[in-house]
């Protein structure tokens, strides 16, 4: 019977991990790790900000005259997402690179957040490997000039030194806080459907990246990661999906 009870209490436990939600309690908002600035009459390419890999912000003011607009971009390496004022869009990459806008006509705050996601290291490409935004970059063929370009310190980023504040509704990209109590640390995977494109640290420490197009949709936590009682997970979130809980899974979470 003791025997029995024993098993019962673990099971109980496992099931309790498995279906607790992670809710996000607080946010930071991603200016805190602006980097490098530079502005420029066109879009440069990230080697030439000295970036190497992570993200960057491309921004210039724009005038949209209709409201089917299209955006063009000639070279994006590798994805981008693109808000205007605080609305997304939607993305860009280097095999879709056109995007209707979703507004009126008038004038806007164009931001293009952009991952450089790795070099590449075979192919005819090698011998010109930029990253980022360059080239033209146009709406309905009138080229965007006057860009602001910002290094965005997002995987070097010290997460003691930002400051976040509670939860609030944030339509850009941002960090993310939440907590959640363990009884029983062990090795699990942390569920992120329905997020867009980020980074994750739990408890202080790096594990890794996520992406909704990829056919994983979770990232492998390791035990001694985790610890017995409150334990910290903070997200940067590039494409807003209005998402604001992350749960733990015993499995690892393919779409």
């Amino acid at each position: 019977m003791k025997n029995l009870l024993i098993i019962l209490s673990l099971l109980l436990v496992v099931e309790t991990v498995s279906a607790q939600e992670i809710v996000m309690q607080e946010t930071a908002l991603s200016d805190q790790v602006f980097g490098n600035q530079v502005e420029s009459d066109e879009p440069l390419p990230m080697n030439d900000l000295d970036i190497e890999f992570g993200y960057a912000l491309y921004q210039a003011d724009i005038n949209v005259e209709s409201d089917e607009a299209i955006l063009e971009v000639e070279n994006i390496r590798d994805y981008a997402v693109v808000y205007l004022d605080e609305e997304l869009q939607g993305v860009v990459n280097d095999n879709n690179k056109t995007l209707a806008l979703n507004v009126d006509s008038g004038k806007y705050s164009l931001r293009i957040y952009v991952e450089n996601i790795g070099r590449i290291t075979y192919g005819p490409e090698i011998l010109d490997n930029s990253k980022g935004l360059f080239g033209d970059i146009n709406i309905d063929g009138e080229s965007i000039d006057n860009w602001i370009i910002t290094e965005l310190k997002i995987r070097n980023v010290d997460l003691g030194d930002l400051n976040f504040s509670e939860q609030k509704e944030v339509n850009l990209p941002c960090f993310h806080k939440g907590y959640v109590e363990l009884d029983e640390p062990k090795d699990m995977y942390l569920d992120i459907s329905g997020w867009g494109m980020g980074e994750v640290w739990i408890n202080a420490q790096y594990q890794g990246s996520y992406w909704e197009e990829e056919k994983q949709q979770s990232i492998q936590v390791p035990a001694s990661v985790l610890k017995k009682g409150k334990n910290e997970l903070i997200v940067f979130e590039l494409k807003n999906n209005k998402q604001n809980t992350m749960r733990f899974s015993e499995e690892p979470i393919f779409k």
